[in-house]
């Protein structure tokens, strides 16, 4: 029974041609049905020839095919024209042969537009297959991709750190800034490298320091990869200076960060509390000129200030169309 079943449900749906027999047997099944609803109404309607054919014509189309919806056509349309449930009707006469007439006229459109319906779906399916063949290739592909990139950024960490093994000032500055790089590619790649969500990224950056220190305020954003890959750098150097100088190197430093979108422009304030006072800011260094120059590709600017209460910083951008 189950195994009818489901031929029935993969010739319905379009997944595969039934076998000939069960679309047979499944044909003269909907005959047979038709016949006895014929029955049924002869005592109301003994004038009902042809009409609950129609729907057997459809659905052994359906399932079976052109082929199949003809031979249901042409049995029904057979013990239409000569049984009879009442005796008031004679069979056959000429108003049946015309009824007849009119019941094939209206099976053969019927059959041409299930069976043209049935090859747009089975067109549908094949391309969902190739489509779907497709993407897990695309996503074996863009793994190992990530994967290669994942081996080249840990190889270019590995030389570095070898040439600048003699230069730890130097290699102080750019190893913080390739691993905050390398965790903005993993954050990326879990979402399947189109970006990542703009929480998701201060969480990522802020989390060390322990979630009692901040404060995350805004709507669900979702950030494109190179915008991603921007505000992580300078998430990562306002981080690394609070937890230096700022909130994050004192006990009770609080940071509070907001972002808000009008139109197609993101705003982000960096807002830091209750840390130690800043007296004296030196000149300009990498982090400082990256904190400027950052946003350029994006039409955005960065604004920073230091004050009393901490370091305060805006940043704007525009948001790329996705």
């Amino acid at each position: 029974m189950m195994k009818l079943l489901d031929e029935f449900r993969r010739g319905w749906q379009g997944i595969a041609p039934p076998s000939p027999l069960f679309n047979l047997g499944f044909s003269t099944f909907c005959v047979a049905v038709a016949t006895a609803l014929r029955w049924g109404l002869a005592a109301i309607r003994p004038d009902l020839f042809f009409a609950p054919y129609v729907p057997a014509v459809f659905f052994a189309s359906a399932v079976g095919g052109a082929r199949f919806g003809i031979f249901t056509a042409v049995l029904g349309g057979a013990l239409g024209c000569f049984i009879d449930f009442s005796a008031s009707w004679p069979a056959p006469d000429p108003t049946r042969i015309v009824l007849l007439l009119v019941f094939w006229a209206i099976a053969g459109p019927l059959i041409w537009g299930v069976e043209h319906y049935r090859a747009i779906l089975a067109q549908q399916q094949q391309i969902s297959k190739r489509l779907a063949e497709e993407e897990e290739y695309r996503k074996l592909m863009l793994g190992e991709l990530q994967h290669r990139l994942k081996n080249k950024t840990s190889t270019i960490h590995a030389v570095l750190h070898q040439v600048l093994d003699k230069q730890p000032q130097v290699w102080a500055a750019i190893d913080h800034r390739i691993r905050a790089l390398s965790a903005t590619d993993d954050l990326i790649a879990r979402v399947d490298g189109s970006g990542c969500d703009i929480r998701d990224l201060l969480l990522s950056e802020l989390g060390p320091y322990g979630h009692v220190r901040f404060t995350l305020n805004g709507d669900p954003l979702f950030l494109p990869a190179r915008l991603a890959v921007s505000l992580a750098l300078i998430f990562h150097e306002l981080a690394t200076n609070a937890g230096k100088y700022g909130a994050f190197a004192s006990p009770h430093g609080l940071l509070h960060v907001s972002w808000t979108v009008l139109d197609d422009r993101l705003s982000v304030t960096w807002d830091e509390n209750e840390g130690p006072a800043v007296e004296n800011v030196g000149a300009p260094g990498f982090g400082t000129k990256l904190l400027k120059a950052a946003l350029t590709p994006f039409d955005g600017k960065t604004e920073i200030a230091f004050l009393k209460s901490g370091v305060h910083c805006t940043l704007q951008c525009r948001l790329p169309k996705a």
